[in-house]
This record gives structure tokens, C-alpha cells and sequence, in this order.
């Protein structure tokens, strides 16, 4: 089983990098332009259509699972630097794996945390949305 979960990081992670590159870009309006293109010696048929829409459905429906893995595992690795960072530093350690709290005690953090940043004289938190 381990080893099935390193091989669809591994493949999750070239496809994301894949998929985020000019030249994919570029690949897919050419699909789409010789789709197009291709639309009057098919006649407009509903089978020419259904070749794009069947196509892209597969693809949207593949990519969210591939890139959703990509960045679970990003937002796994910036969470444990930040968490080492903490432990590194004169920070609270209590901030340590604060991404677990729910949203009201994740609100409730925040306002505390701007309250002491007004109280300090910081403005980093300024205009916030939370």
C-alpha cells in the first residue's frame, strides 16, 4: 500500500508540474483549435461534440484528484517548516499545529492576534478579511 501512495504522489506531482507548464497550455488550444477545425467535415455532428465534451470531462475529472493530492502535500510540508520555525525561534510554541482549530478558534486567534498587533503599534494585519 505504501508504496501504491509514494508512486501517486510522485505521478500527482509530475502531472501537476506537467499541467502548470506553457507548452500543455499551448497542446490543449491546439486540441481545441483542430476540434474545431475538424467541426464542418463532421457535419457540427453530435458526435463531434460529444469527442470534446467527453474528453474534457475526463480530464477535469482526473486533474481534481491529481492536483488536490499535489497540494495537500504542499500545504502538509509548509505547515511542518513553519512549525519548525516556530520551535526554532522566540515564538510561541502554542501556534504550533493551530491549522487543526476550528473556525471560530481560528477567528478567535486572529482577533487576538490583531488586538495585540494594534496594541504594539504594528499594522502588519491591517486591513485583514477574516
Amino acid at each position: 500500500m505504501s508504496d501504491n501512495r509514494h508512486f501517486f504522489s510522485r505521478f500527482a506531482t509530475s502531472v501537476a508540474d506537467l499541467s502548470g507548464k506553457p507548452t500543455t497550455f499551448v497542446a490543449a488550444v491546439v486540441v481545441v483549435l483542430a476540434w474545431a477545425i475538424a467541426g464542418p467535415f463532421f457535419g457540427f455532428s453530435d458526435t463531434w461534440e460529444l469527442v470534446i465534451n467527453t474528453g474534457t470531462t475526463i480530464i477535469t475529472f482526473l486533474m481534481v484528484f491529481v492536483l488536490q493530492n499535489s497540494q495537500n502535500r504542499d500545504g502538509k510540508a509548509m505547515q511542518a517548516k513553519l512549525d519548525e520555525l516556530i520551535l526554532a525561534s522566540k515564538a510561541r510554541n502554542e501556534y504550533v499545529g493551530i491549522e487543526k482549530l476550528d473556525e471560530k478558534e481560528l477567528k478567535s486567534l486572529i482577533k487576538s492576534l490583531d488586538e495585540a498587533a494594534k496594541d504594539s503599534g504594528l499594522n502588519s494585519r491591517q486591513g485583514h478579511s477574516g
